[in-house]
């Protein structure tokens, strides 16, 4: 998958797994570090672009650790600095501490909190896998409000 971020082969296949896994690393602590949720192809040739510091080598490959969005494209991809799984106990997580169990919430709400949070200004289609993964394992429930779509927050199944 996305071959524009492809690391360049390297002859021997176990050094080319080791520079891969180096590669997709750095990508993601960086990502994480700066709270960047995006990486374009022309991110890689822009100056001074908030990737400059780390793209020095435009060929990287994140093996499940992005897609491309939106989908049928090829020159934007979003980053998973976390799975989905893991936003999902974030999100729980925050939902729980913020007494916002057996509450509806918006999705907007989540995204665009009145205060931080580690949720803020998170991607919609990563917060919708988020809630995705809580819905499987009746933490959470979508519900359809006036304003689009919003999540309750299920207690009782905090461990999952």
């Amino acid at each position: 998958m996305l071959n524009e971020f492809n690391v360049r082969q390297q002859p021997n296949p176990r050094t080319q797994a080791v520079v891969a896994q180096n590669w997709t690393r750095l990508i993601l602590s960086y990502a994480r570090h700066k709270r960047l949720f995006m990486i374009r192809a022309e991110d890689a040739d822009v100056p001074g672009s908030e990737w400059d510091e780390v793209l020095r080598n435009p060929r990287i490959n994140t093996k499940g650790h992005a897609v491309y969005e939106p989908p049928r494209q090829t020159s934007s991809v979003l980053l998973y600095w976390r799975t989905p799984e893991e936003w999902a106990q974030v999100l729980y997580d925050w939902a729980n501490s913020t007494g916002q169990l057996n509450t509806i919430m918006t999705f907007y709400e989540i995204i665009e909190p009145p205060v931080p949070s580690p949720l803020s200004g998170i991607p919609l289609p990563i917060l919708r896998k988020a809630v995705s993964v809580l819905t499987k394992s009746n933490r959470a429930q979508i519900i359809a409000v006036s304003d689009g779509e919003g999540v309750r927050f299920l207690a009782g199944n905090a461990g999952k």
